[in-house]
């Protein structure tokens, strides 16, 4: 038997990047998969063909996850294409990068909104599902920049370490009901997105990783596998680094 058969899992942001990693794992381990996307109508369809080869129920939603009633009409919409959800995976987030001194009101408030109001929607409206089934794991997705901070990005390293304290306290919160919410916190994923940037540039952030090399997609989905498993049913409210050593 496969680790997650049987289980729903919605992962927000899934087309591209770390969520479709996370989305290949979970369906090669038997999970059905609800997964959303903002705009990318192409790939979210692509990848939802490639993961029905794995044998798996699969559906992407177009869906805006910082909206709270898009995010109540989403959850009712898989409860009645799925019938139940095991796990959510909050991965959606933007950056909108610049000094605080350049930092817009508009730039701040949308990082947030799209990074950590997002998850208070999507854990709100899955609550009640999973507080029903009496189980439940709930994955946020921070990120090393909300455990140490970053220059030019107190938006976005705002918005990570919300999550960490807003999970903390769900964990507190539900932990009577069998539901278990934690984070993981990535460093640098080479991904889609950082194959644009110079390599020099990647050379140097790969040198300053105790392991020497960027992280893969699959490094964080393999941890969310371990989470969305009974693997770690006595694991909750801890915040996972996955980043090679970079702050040791």
């Amino acid at each position: 038997m496969k680790l997650l058969e049987g289980n729903t899992a919605i992962i927000t942001g899934a087309s591209r990047g770390i969520g479709s990693g996370i989305a290949r794992v979970f369906a090669k381990n038997g999970a059905n998969i609800a997964f959303t996307f903002s705009s990318s109508s192409g790939p979210a369809k692509l990848l939802e063909n490639e993961l029905k080869e794995y044998g798996v129920k699969v559906k992407s939603y177009q869906s805006d996850a910082s909206k709270f009633d898009s995010a109540q009409k989403l959850i009712s919409n898989i409860i009645d294409d799925f019938g139940q959800i095991n796990t959510l995976v909050n991965n959606a987030g933007i950056t909108k990068d610049n000094l605080l001194m350049r930092m817009s009101e508009e730039d701040f408030d949308r990082v947030i909104e799209v990074n950590l109001k997002s998850v208070f929607n999507m854990t709100k409206a899955v609550q009640r599902t999973m507080l029903k089934q009496r189980s439940g794991s709930i994955i946020n997705m921070s990120s090393v920049v909300g455990v140490k901070g970053n220059a030019g990005q107190t938006n976005y390293a705002a918005s990570k370490a919300g999550i960490i304290g807003f999970s903390k306290s769900v964990a507190l919160e539900l932990g009577s009901r069998n539901i278990r919410c934690n984070v993981i916190a990535p460093g640098f994923i080479e991904t889609e997105m950082t194959a644009k940037l110079d390599i020099s540039t990647v050379e140097e952030w790969r040198k300053g990783i105790p392991l020497k090399r960027g992280g893969r997609p699959e490094d964080i989905a393999n941890v969310c596998m371990f989470l969305a498993s009974d693997l770690s049913s006595y694991v909750t409210g801890q915040t996972i680094h996955v980043y090679g050593g970079m702050l040791t």
